[in-house]
């Protein structure tokens, strides 16, 4: 997808309104539309690309800074911090977008499953070995 038909270069652009909590000259925090709790905002960098891997560091660097303000501004004591990458990932706009959702019960916020793998040490061990050079 362009940054041109991308919603959240428009939204950063002004072209759609939103209620803006926080922007700087590399992100903007603004309010989700289909909020999964009260405060459910989004912190999105200006930088246009799908994934974080396409966004360069320096375009990083006040997300989660951001993120924590706004968890704290909201007053959550519970909340997520959320980014997708992909749609088999639940990614659906393909813009990176971090989202801060307020988990205030049981019912409201994020529901999600954990499907824990058996570990395999052995496994382990060798994704390790190929990882950690990389790094």
């Amino acid at each position: 997808m362009s940054a041109a038909a991308c919603i959240f270069c428009k939204i950063i652009k002004g072209d759609i309104p939103s209620f803006k909590l926080f922007e700087s000259p590399h992100l903007l925090a603004f309010l989700d539309i289909q909020p999964l709790s009260r405060g459910h905002a989004l912190v999105i960098p200006k930088h246009h690309g799908a994934k974080l891997t396409d966004i360069p560091d320096e375009q990083l660097r006040e997300i989660l800074p951001v993120a924590k303000r706004l968890a704290l501004a909201t007053g959550a004591e519970n909340y997520n911090i959320l980014q997708n990458n992909g749609r088999i990932a639940h990614q659906l706009v393909d813009h990176v977008h971090f989202h801060m959702i307020p988990k205030p019960n049981e019912t409201e916020g994020l529901g999600i499953g954990w499907p824990m793998q058996e570990t395999d040490m052995e496994k382990l061990k060798a994704l390790f070995e190929e990882v950690k050079p990389k790094m």
